[in-house]
């Protein structure tokens, strides 16, 4: 190494891909295509490259590497914030996506107002991002035709009624709407019911939240027992009514299954305070994050709602796209549930 490189390389960020070359003994295009991955480079030569940057601890400079690629390096994550939607949920797949972004050597743009796919096409105009994670699909939603004629790649976290020439991934929550159907009609209830997600989740025809009810209603049926769907909104005196209404529309339900996570807490307190016990004279099983299910009491039966898992793969299969390779068109997770207290053994009735 040069005395200059020495120097260079004991102030971090002074490293020049020049002292890179001269270290490795190679042209600096060499070293560029090493970077870019535009040309074959021998492996022994890819390898004593990768170790001169390591050793002077070279850090290419963004937009450099940018140039060099023909990419930004930064994935979109479409995620609008609208009424109805449970934040402390909707971060832990930001998190997640994040997190696995990083590990691609990605940062992530979070876009958070709800521009339709007119937020979409300033997004693929401006070539700020190299690929699209969407959120909070919706049954018939807009934005879907124009991910097909976008040049840019994308994957949603979520389920729309035509997914043609898309890439999709989510909780399969039909299923996991028959799950809670068929654990409470097991445990021989004959009249169940679903709290479901607020009113205007249902409005926008948000894909979760109907497939979930349509799992749920239809498995009740086939299995010849009687059901019931009804939003449930967030704050505690409509969860509370959401019960009360239920209970009292629907005489003899003694089976709930909730789908709101940030209800749950409400709906067991307004059993309580009408006199029920959890457990035994009503069970309760719920879709949710696993911490949600375990801090409540009775620690809630549930469904897993795999945020860190699905977002994680909607990076991975992102990623693959990126690289020229094929997604598959549909990726459902099958829903697990964990039997807590909450359900308790019973009754036929």
């Amino acid at each position: 190494m040069t005395e200059a490189g020495r120097k260079r390389a004991q102030r971090p960020g002074s490293v020049t891909i020049a002292d890179v070359a001269g270290h490795a003994g190679v042209a600096v295009s060499t070293v560029s295509y090493v970077l870019s991955g535009k040309r074959m480079i021998s492996e022994t030569t890819r390898q004593r490259v990768l170790a001169s940057i390591r050793v002077l601890g070279y850090h290419p400079h963004a937009g450099a590497r940018s140039l060099a690629s023909k990419r930004s390096n930064v994935i979109a994550m479409v995620l609008p914030l609208r009424s109805g939607m449970h934040m402390p949920v909707l971060m832990r797949f930001a998190t997640a996506v994040a997190i696995t972004a990083r590990q691609h050597d990605h940062d992530v743009l979070l876009v958070t107002a709800d521009e339709g796919p007119d937020g979409l096409r300033r997004l693929a105009a401006g070539s700020m991002v190299d690929g699209l994670i969407l959120m909070d699909v919706e049954w018939e939603d807009p934005r879907v035709p124009l991910l097909r004629e976008l040049d840019l790649c994308s994957v949603l976290i979520g389920i729309p009624s035509d997914g043609t020439g898309l890439t999709c991934v989510d909780l399969d929550f039909a299923a996991a709407g028959a799950a809670c159907a068929d654990h409470l009609a097991e445990l021989g209830h004959t009249r169940v019911a679903l709290l479901g997600a607020p009113a205007v989740v249902y409005g926008r025809d948000t894909g979760f939240a109907r497939r979930t009810r349509a799992g749920f209603l239809e498995r009740a049926a086939a299995r010849g027992i009687e059901a019931a769907a009804v939003p449930c909104e967030d704050d505690a005196a409509s969860a509370a009514g959401a019960v009360r209404g239920v209970l009292a529309n629907h005489p003899g339900t003694t089976g709930l299954a909730v789908h709101n996570e940030a209800a749950v807490g409400h709906v067991l307190a307004e059993l309580k305070a009408l006199g029920h016990k959890v457990g035994r004279d009503i069970a309760v099983v719920a879709i949710c994050p696993e911490d949600v299910a375990e801090r409540t009491s009775p620690a809630l039966s549930s469904v897993l709602i795999p945020a860190e898992d699905l977002g994680e793969r909607a990076v991975a299969l992102l990623m693959s796209k990126l690289d020229g390779g094929v997604a598959p068109g549909e990726t459902l997770l099958a829903p697990r549930l964990t039997v807590r207290e909450s359900s308790g053994t019973g009754q036929s009735r």
